[in-house]
């Protein structure tokens, strides 16, 4: 069983993910297509922290370049199979720290963007505000104080459907990465990938759970 082959796997995960992070950042900027909100300085504070395109974006897309580069690599470091299993886990698991960075960043930015609502114009004072701060996200539940912002038109809905789509997206991407640095330190512990010598049972029979746990034969093609 190689470890690599996995790591692999969350790869190319991570890098749709990634993708999906940027795509939804920027649709965040732009309500309803238009874009004179954004020039206009007229959006929620936490839509410009570029959570979705720095966070879960950028920060992502490196272990996700990592992880599937590894593939070719997975019995030696550059064609040197004596350093092979220093190179795989040093690499896959430093890459996935800065995984866990960025996602964890996307997660705690749309959590906030989530909890302090739109910066909207609102029919209460005729002015820019955010209206909804002080519920600490109470306002989710509150449908009918919605129709309070009246520019952007839907802004509401289309924050908590973004920053909510940001939230799972980053999520998801903190467990893949959590699951590699498992992958990674097992990967190296047991030579799996590089090392013809045998590997003790313990050791064997952990990796072999684990792998199976994450990794069902049913659902992931590796």
């Amino acid at each position: 069983m190689c470890f690599g082959r996995c790591t692999r796997c969350v790869g190319y995960k991570l890098l749709i993910l990634a993708l999906l992070c940027i795509v939804a950042n920027i649709l965040l900027y732009f309500p309803n297509g238009e874009t004179r909100f954004a020039s206009e300085h007229h959006l929620s504070k936490y839509v410009e922290c570029l959570h979705g395109i720095l966070g879960g974006g950028f920060l992502v897309l490196i272990p996700a370049a990592v992880f599937i580069g590894l593939h070719n690599d997975c019995c030696g470091c550059v064609g040197h199979e004596d350093c092979g299993k220093s190179c795989v886990m040093l690499s896959s698991v430093l890459a996935a720290f800065v995984g866990i960075l960025g996602s964890g960043y996307c997660i705690i930015i749309s959590a906030l963007g989530l909890s302090q609502g739109p910066y909207c114009f609102t029919t209460v004072g005729r002015n820019w505000i955010s209206p909804f701060t002080e519920s600490s996200g109470g306002y989710l539940l509150e449908y009918n104080k919605w129709s309070q912002c009246q520019e952007p038109r839907n802004i509401v809905q289309w924050n908590v459907t973004l920053f909510s789509i940001l939230l799972v997206l980053g999520g998801i991407e903190f467990i893949l990465c959590s699951i590699q640095i498992i992958n990674g330190i097992l990967g190296g512990i047991c030579g799996l990938c590089c090392s013809r010598q045998e590997v003790s049972p313990f050791f064997s029979i952990l990796s072999l759970t684990i792998y199976l746990f994450y990794f069902p034969p049913q659902t992931y093609v590796c």
